[in-house]
């Protein structure tokens, strides 16, 4: 992890969590005491390419560069990561032309932290959706509350796929363990549905009453 920011810092903190083995990268000696002690770091220039030499970062499997303020310390550092052989670069950006610049010097993948948290929370502000997942641009996965016209029934007796062209994936009931939907998955009012689909159709299916 190259880069300790806000999602840098939240991601080698969740990989290291999750029993990965992380080493974080960051120049600024601040940043280095803050996060002291909470996962392995080193205070190091990543621009530099003998600097990513002298902490094994090819014994890695994948990198990540969360540097986006800096967009020329971003292309160095992927730069750097390619002419290493990483076998799996993931890069921040911050604009389009940003992605684009870092697709062309090799990075396997560009994500946009900001603007992907951004648009989840605007659906989730906007309806009655409790998650929004976008796997795809037409593939979309949120948990919501059931609309009154499916509480009180199974799914074969509501036909939410004939009507409304979403799946319901499962079915989540208070104190009780998720279960995978069938057609005979009773919903009622207080439980949280996992619903699938193409976005507009969700939306239009999470707006029902």
């Amino acid at each position: 992890m190259i880069g300790l920011g806000r999602f840098g810092s939240a991601l080698a903190g969740t990989l290291e969590r999750l029993g990965h083995d992380v080493l974080a990268v960051e120049r600024n000696p601040g940043i280095v005491q803050h996060f002291s002690g909470r996962f392995p770091l080193v205070e190091a220039d990543a621009t530099n390419p003998e600097a990513l030499e002298q902490v094994s970062a090819k014994d890695f499997a994948a990198a990540v560069v969360g540097v986006g303020t800096s967009l020329e310390a971003s292309m160095l550092i992927t730069g750097n990561l390619v002419d290493l052989g990483m076998p799996q670069i993931w890069a921040k950006a911050i604009t389009p032309e940003h992605a684009r610049i870092l697709t062309r010097i090799g990075a396997h993948h560009v994500v946009f932290p900001e603007a992907d948290a951004g648009n989840r929370v605007a659906h989730l502000v906007s309806g009655k959706l409790l998650d929004y997942i976008e796997v795809e641009d037409d593939f979309t996965i949120v948990k919501m509350r059931p609309p009154r016209e499916t509480q009180g029934f199974d799914l074969a007796q509501s036909k939410v796929r004939t009507r409304y062209g979403v799946t319901v994936l499962g079915v989540k009931s208070p104190g009780e363990e998720f279960v995978y939907a069938t057609p005979e998955t009773r919903v009622q009012a207080d439980d949280i549905l996992i619903v699938a689909g193409h976005p507009e159709l969700l939306e239009r299916f999470a707006a029902r009453p």
